[in-house]
């Protein structure tokens, strides 16, 4: 039954993510256990609210204390949840709506990533805020990246090689703890993960012009055959 589910569940989209196996039986499993009263756009609000509870971490973390940032962990996951089960429930539900889902978890996801980089921008002393600014523009690359793959392509994927939104948050976590446990070492580790973003993103770019490239090529030999009739 579970395989059945999800079969069902992620037949619109390719993983390809380290965690997307235990990931996908998670999300499997708790699908059918969310009450009826609980809608697809209600879980999409919950996810929201995880961000704004990741920004409250950072607030508290720079004007309280800093084992405050903990309490992003919990952002995080309670983010994931409605994240990744939104457009799920709905598809569990034959309740689906491709383009206002489509939608609804693009402009979301945005808003999401800002709301968590105007906190880490709060927290970051001097010119670190900076890198916040940074973090904020190349995941913007990023989700830039995958709505011109989906164009070109027509397959929908939000990872990029083994990295997807669920690794990005794990790896954000670790960072939160690691700076509860060595105060200052967050501002050298989000320069990291931009230099990595930066990297990552300038690759699947280069890779987005061959497709884009290949397709012009397959479109103008579709129209010359067409006109050669």
């Amino acid at each position: 039954m579970s395989l059945k589910i999800n079969k069902k569940l992620f037949q619109d989209r390719k993983r390809t993510n380290i965690l997307s196996s235990p990931e996908q039986k998670f999300i499997s499993y708790l699908v059918p256990k969310i009450p009826d009263w609980l809608s697809s756009d209600g879980l999409t609000a919950i996810g929201f609210v995880g961000s704004g509870i990741v920004l409250a971490s950072f607030l508290l973390g720079e004007y309280v204390a800093h084992a405050w940032l903990l309490l992003g962990i919990l952002g995080f996951f309670i983010q994931w949840f409605g994240d990744s089960l939104d457009g799920r429930i709905a598809y569990y539900r034959n309740k689906s709506r491709k383009w206002y889902g489509f939608a609804l978890d693009i402009v979301m996801d945005w808003v999401g990533t800002v709301t968590i980089g105007l906190g880490y921008v709060f927290y970051a002393p001097g010119d670190f805020k900076y890198s916040g600014f940074a973090l904020v523009a190349l995941y913007g690359w990023a989700m830039i990246i995958s709505q011109l793959r989906y164009r070109i392509t027509d397959k929908y994927t939000i990872d990029a090689g083994l990295l997807g939104p669920t690794e990005i948050r794990v790896v954000i976590c670790a960072i939160l703890l690691i700076e509860v446990l060595f105060y200052g070492s967050i501002n050298y580790l989000v320069i990291a993960i931009c230099v990595a973003l930066f990297f990552i993103n300038w690759f699947d770019t280069k890779k987005l012009l061959i497709l884009g490239d290949l397709k012009d090529k397959e479109e103008k030999l579709l129209k010359e055959k067409d006109e050669g009739r």
